[in-house]
């Protein structure tokens, strides 16, 4: 039965007429009429007499009301379902990486750059380093995004990109104006942390490997922006990658601090299922933009520190450059 014959039909015993029902639905009296009529020779009985008022229900009208409604409602979530037939690709990844970085991706994907085949619904998870690990084992997301802190997994994997470390405070600090920094006047100051196991903890060996037993590190309300405003304000040492504090060191709300001995970058590495299933290929396509977006990072501003007397510099060779993502096999 024509879910229109229905639809027509409720709404005159909603509206208590047929010019009424048809100004609701955007129809002419007479195809109102029409569809009336042709519910009536299907069903084999008269459903909606006129009156001087307007129209009424007869008693097989009345009968049929609560099927008809519930008919419609049907229609619609069938619809609706039909409607939502595409995958889904679920995503996590932590704060500094979904602030800056992997929106740019997301959004690219939904301007075709993935390619025809990437055509899945994309949602994003914010969240702690172990809480996306967790998630993925548990099959709650498809894919995850972190910095590599050297811990394997047996499940696909593959580093997407580098990106550098920057140690950052606020210029009223009494480091902002330094030439250089040493090891001891960072272990002399506070670290900021967003919240234990986040981004700026893994990349404390970046600096030294028991950095973290030797200095002092304060939480900054397990906020990225809120731990950049503390910076900002002088009230200790971030290190973060440069994606995250971008803008505030072209602003100049935050200044890179000139390490005598510079961190090397750090690989951000995605993980994901190994049977992603129908959105598989956006998860492909994600894959390739995310190596691609990570190569065109907005460059570092303004002079370098030099480095001290005998410091050798770090060069990204060949043997560190983000390899190509093996493609999920769904195996």
């Amino acid at each position: 039965m024509d879910s229109r014959y229905l639809r027509a039909f409720v709404t005159v015993a909603e509206t208590g007429g047929i010019s009424a029902a048809a100004e609701r639905l955007g129809y002419a009296q007479s195809s109102l009429s029409a569809q009336l009529r042709r519910l009536e020779q299907e069903l084999g009985v008269t459903v909606v007499v006129r009156t001087s008022t307007g129209a009424s229900l007869t008693d097989a009208g009345r009968r049929l009301l609560p099927y008809a409604r519930e008919a419609l409602e049907i229609d619609e979530r069938m619809r609706s379902a039909a409607a939502d037939s595409r995958p889904r690709l679920r995503i996590g990844a932590p704060e500094t990486l979904a602030g800056e970085w992997l929106p740019d991706i997301v959004t690219a994907l939904g301007y075709g750059a993935g390619g025809p085949d990437a055509d899945a619904e994309i949602s994003v998870v914010v969240g702690s380093r172990e809480r996306l690990a967790e998630q993925l084992a548990a099959g709650e997301l498809d894919l995850a995004f972190h910095f590599d802190d050297g811990s394997r997994t047996a499940g696909p994997s593959a580093v997407v990109g580098h990106e550098e470390v920057v140690l950052v405070t606020g210029p009223a600090h009494p480091l902002a104006g330094a030439t250089e920094v040493t090891e001891a006047d960072v272990l002399a100051a506070d670290f900021l942390v967003a919240e234990p196991g986040c981004s700026s903890t893994v990349l404390y060996d970046r600096l030294s490997r028991d950095l973290p037993a030797r200095s002092r590190a304060a939480t900054a309300a397990g906020s990225l922006p809120a731990l950049r405003r503390l910076a900002a304000h002088g009230r200790g040492l971030a290190l973060l990658p440069r994606l995250a504090v971008v803008r505030d060191l072209e602003d100049g709300g935050l200044v890179d601090l000139p390490l005598a001995t510079r961190p090397g970058p750090v690989a951000i590495e995605a993980r994901w299922r190994r049977d992603p299933g129908q959105a598989e290929p956006t998860l492909r396509a994600v894959l390739r933009l995310a190596r691609r977006h990570t190569t065109q990072l907005p460059p570092a501003r303004g002079p370098r520190p030099q480095p001290s007397p005998g410091h050798r510099p770090y060069r990204l060779t060949h043997r560190h450059r983000p390899a190509a993502a093996p493609e999920p096999t769904g195996r």
